[in-house]
Order: structure tokens, then C-alpha cells, then sequence
């Protein structure tokens, strides 16, 4: 990387994203983190990490629009994008209601194109662009309680294979990741015997990393990853294999 590039993380204060923001900084990014509600854990990894967070709503496109108009003012035209930001409202299909599908599709699928759209057409004129989608392992196999969850992170793999043929020509690679089960505070804060059973499905015997999941995005977002677009990357220890 010959220039400092900027990256935006979504949810990029917590978990996975947090982990993500950090290897990006380590890497030699200029790195904005957002998030949605929780104030307090926020400023906490600004003040332990130094990585400046902006509070918004990725299913609000005009929220998107303002804070991304914000984040590049503040520090930099946006190179490199990770769609990290997701939620859950579990439920099995006949006790889903429609706020619970709604809430999920509008955060995890439509907070795709809210936050990539405002920055494509600067990506088109510099001729260069990273956009890193995280997907789940739910959205490739399918997950029991989780229609609205497998569909939208489903659909961001479908996302990511068309938007990737678009943005090639314009020197923008799009490529998606797709976790298996990592050990992040929500999922260690399940019940032990919840949690063995989880890692007895996964073949190489563990809980991934969040960390590891950072490291795949830190490569597809270099330019080591110039011919790689359109593509899924499955880290989930085995537990499926697409």
C-alpha cells in the first residue's frame, strides 16, 4: 500500500468489527468504526483503541448518506467498505412477525446498499475500491429460527456477485466472507453445554476467532487481492463446506 488508505467499518466497534477495525489500523489504514446504540461500550473502544465511531442507523439511507458525507470529511475519501453491521430477531417461521422479518432484512440485506451506494461513484472516478461484505455460514446452509437471518445474509451473497461484475471494470473487487461460529462475547455468553454442542460440529474442534476473520478481510481489502472479486470466503473450521 504506497498511499494511506480509509476504511469504514460498520458495527465496527464490537466482535467481529472491532477485531476487524484493529488489523485494518494495524495494517496501515486510516479506519472509521460505526455503530448503532450502545454509547458507552463505543467510546470505550475509541479511548482504548484511538479509532474514531460515528452513531448511525445502516437501515436509514439518508442516515448512511450524512454519515458517510461526515466520515469523509473528517478523514478521507472512503477506499475500502466492510458491511459488517447485522442483527438478530430469532424466531421460529410461525412465531415470526413481520417487525422481526423487516428489522433483519432492513439492517443485514437493504444496510448493503444503503452504505455502498453513496460511496460507488467516488470508488468509479478514484478506479479503486474494496468492498467487503460479511456474510454468515446461516446464509449458505440455513438456519432453523432464522428465515429472515439466512435470507438477508443469503442475499448479501447474491449482492456481492453482481455488484462485483459492475465494479471491475472501475478497478473495484466486492467479495463476501462468511463466518461460522466465532467466539465473540455473544457467543460465549450462551450456556456451556450450548456451546459444546456448537463446537461439536465443527471439524477442527473450536470456536473461530474473531481475529481470523479480521486477517480475511485484511487481505482481500490489499492490493495482494487485486484479482480476487465475486468471490466467498467460507472460515467456519469445516463446518460447511459449499
Amino acid at each position: 500500500m504506497t498511499t494511506t488508505r480509509t476504511a469504514l467499518v460498520t458495527g465496527g466497534s464490537r466482535g467481529i468489527g472491532a477485531a476487524i477495525s484493529q488489523a485494518l489500523t494495524a495494517a496501515g489504514y486510516k479506519v472509521a468504526a460505526t455503530y448503532a446504540g450502545n454509547d458507552e461500550k463505543a467510546n470505550a473502544f475509541k479511548t482504548e483503541t484511538g479509532i474514531p465511531v460515528f452513531k448511525w442507523d445502516v437501515s436509514s439511507y439518508e442516515a448512511c448518506k450524512d454519515g458517510i458525507a461526515r466520515v469523509e470529511a473528517e478523514i478521507g475519501p472512503i477506499d475500502v467498505l466492510v458491511n459488517n453491521a447485522g442483527i438478530t430477531r430469532d424466531a421460529m417461521f410461525h412465531r415470526m412477525t413481520p417487525d422481526m422479518w423487516n428489522e433483519v432484512i432492513d439492517t443485514n440485506l437493504t444496510g448493503l446498499f444503503n452504505m455502498t451506494h453513496p460511496i460507488w461513484s467516488g470508488m468509479r472516478e478514484r478506479k479503486f475500491g474494496r468492498v467487503i461484505n460479511i456474510s454468515s455460514i446461516n446464509g449458505q446452509k440455513g438456519q432453523m429460527g432464522q428465515a429472515n437471518y439466512s435470507a438477508a445474509k443469503a442475499g448479501d451473497i447474491g449482492f456481492t456477485k453482481a455488484l462485483a461484475q459492475e465494479g471491475a471494470k472501475a478497478g473495484i473487487t466486492v467479495n463476501a466472507i462468511c463466518p461460522g461460529y466465532i467466539g465473540t462475547d455473544m457467543v460465549m455468553a450462551v450456556p456451556e453445554k450450548v456451546r459444546e454442542g456448537i463446537i461439536a460440529q465443527i471439524p477442527v474442534g473450536r470456536l473461530g476467532e474473531p481475529e481470523e476473520i479480521a486477517r480475511c478481510v485484511v487481505f482481500l481489502a490489499s492490493d495482494d487481492a487485486s484479482f480476487i472479486t465475486g468471490s466467498t470466503i467460507s472460515a467456519n473450521g469445516g463446518q460447511f463446506v459449499a
